[in-house]
């Protein structure tokens, strides 16, 4: 789950329950004086009810019924043996209006919720030995939460749900750009400042961030121009040690193992410079079915045993040069600690694309994956058999990260490793 999501979720949490919280103590502290009313109201029309009907004329005591069901929704009827009445219900508000109306009349005094099936309000009075029902309607003694305090209630939490998204979006925000301009940073790209602005937490935080980042990209570039520096510097005195003996007429077997070897530090310090220049080449269209098939042909004119199976990919945008110089470093390695054959395929995996270089060798252990991609790391020389500057795949993983991809090493059956370029096609 995201900051963000989580955030959002106990911020909602909070403000709904402290609102359900306050509805409850309202409810509750509420109760009290509504009970108070309801039963003064009760007793009083009780009191009037009976005061009315014991000095009402006999002959228009009926009529006076009449009027007092019409007017004020009360109904009077004698109790009789054969008449069924329901309880209460248990409620607190009920308990209390009970409580203060005996109080205030006799304990002897009856309730019912519903009498013969007629529901009501119902309370028993008495005039001498005689006693009798009076029914109110239902609806006073009801809640008063009806739909119009479910809108508000509704309105309410959807305020609160609204505040709590401002306010997760507030806290998330930086660092979800924080958060972005780290992955730039690791897959090699130039950093685009953060904005120091905010709070005075995230105010610091992006300070700091934005000159760690500075550090680090003068740091690399710093890095980069020691090793071009160096690279360009030692080819110079290579080409002469060559030239010199080429023509110093000394053994040729000699003279082609030192020339052998000069070529190898060649080859290294070209490495130093892929390595430096890293994959900030522009991005362009082209087509890598036309760039792997130029590495193929290449390594058939120097009598290299190197196939390609390739499938319809449509151009997309990348480092030109930079894919090229990876997929060569994948070959290289394989044909140096493998042997040949050597197999390149390419593979439209939507949305990406995928260039597998397959060989036949011994292949790598899980547990070297990850570290034989950092610079000038190899396997042990016991094991490897043959040397090397160590930058053949950081070069490729440095290419991958630019371009938002992948590099995998895995295991191939029965025998072997595959080195798979996986690059986004978008």
């Amino acid at each position: 789950m995201t900051l963000f999501a989580r955030a959002f979720l106990l911020i909602a949490l909070l403000i709904v329950a402290a609102l359900l919280a306050s509805l409850q103590i309202y409810r509750v502290y509420e109760r009290e004086p509504r009970s108070r009313e309801l039963a003064q109201q009760t007793v009083s029309t009780i009191n009037l009810t009976r005061a009315a009907l014991v000095n009402a004329d006999p002959v228009l005591r009926r009529q006076l019924l009449i009027e007092l069901n019409e007017t004020e929704g009360l109904r009077v009827y004698p109790v009789t043996a054969s008449e069924k009445t329901e309880p209460l219900p248990e409620d607190a508000l009920l308990e209390r209006v009970v409580q203060k109306v005996r109080g205030a009349l006799r304990e002897e005094t009856r309730f019912a919720y519903s009498r013969d099936g007629e529901e009501g309000f119902w309370v028993s009075f008495f005039i001498d030995e005689d006693e009798f029902w009076v029914m109110l309607p239902r609806e006073r003694f009801e809640p008063g939460f009806g739909l119009q305090w479910l809108g508000w209630l509704a309105a309410v939490i959807v305020l609160a749900l609204v505040g709590a998204w401002f306010i997760a979006s507030n806290i998330a925000r930086p660092l979800a750009a924080m958060r972005r301009a780290a992955m730039r940073l690791g897959r090699g790209q130039p950093h685009e400042p953060l904005p120091e602005q905010g709070p005075r937490e995230m105010r610091t935080v992006a300070t700091a961030f934005n000159r760690m980042a500075s550090n680090l990209e003068a740091m690399e570039r710093e890095r980069a121009m020691v090793l071009a520096g160096i690279s360009h510097d030692l080819r110079t005195p290579l080409s002469r040690l060559r030239l010199a003996l080429e023509m110093s007429g000394a053994d040729e077997h000699a003279t082609d193992a030192m020339i052998a070897d000069i070529d190898e530090i060649d080859a290294i310090i070209g490495q130093f410079l892929d390595f430096a220049r890293g994959a900030d080449e522009q991005k362009e269209e082209h087509d890598i079915a036309e760039v792997v098939g130029e590495l193929a042909e290449h390594y058939a004119r120097i009598g290299k045993d190197v196939r390609l199976v390739h499938h319809p990919v449509k151009p997309f945008r990348f480092a030109r040069m930079a894919v090229r110089r990876a997929v060569a470093n994948l070959v290289d390695n394989a044909l140096r600690y493998a042997g040949e054959p050597v197999e390149i395929e390419l593979l439209a995996r939507n949305p990406e694309v995928a260039i597998e270089v397959r060989d036949l060798g011994p292949g790598i252990p899980p547990q070297e994956v990850e570290r034989l991609k950092r610079p000038f790391t190899r396997l042990d020389d016991s094991r490897s058999g043959v040397g090397g500057s160590g930058l053949g795949l950081a070069i490729v993983e440095r290419t991958a990260q630019a371009h938002g991809g992948t590099l995998e090493l895995v295991p191939r059956a029965p025998r072997g490793l595959v080195a798979r370029l996986v690059l986004p096609v978008r």
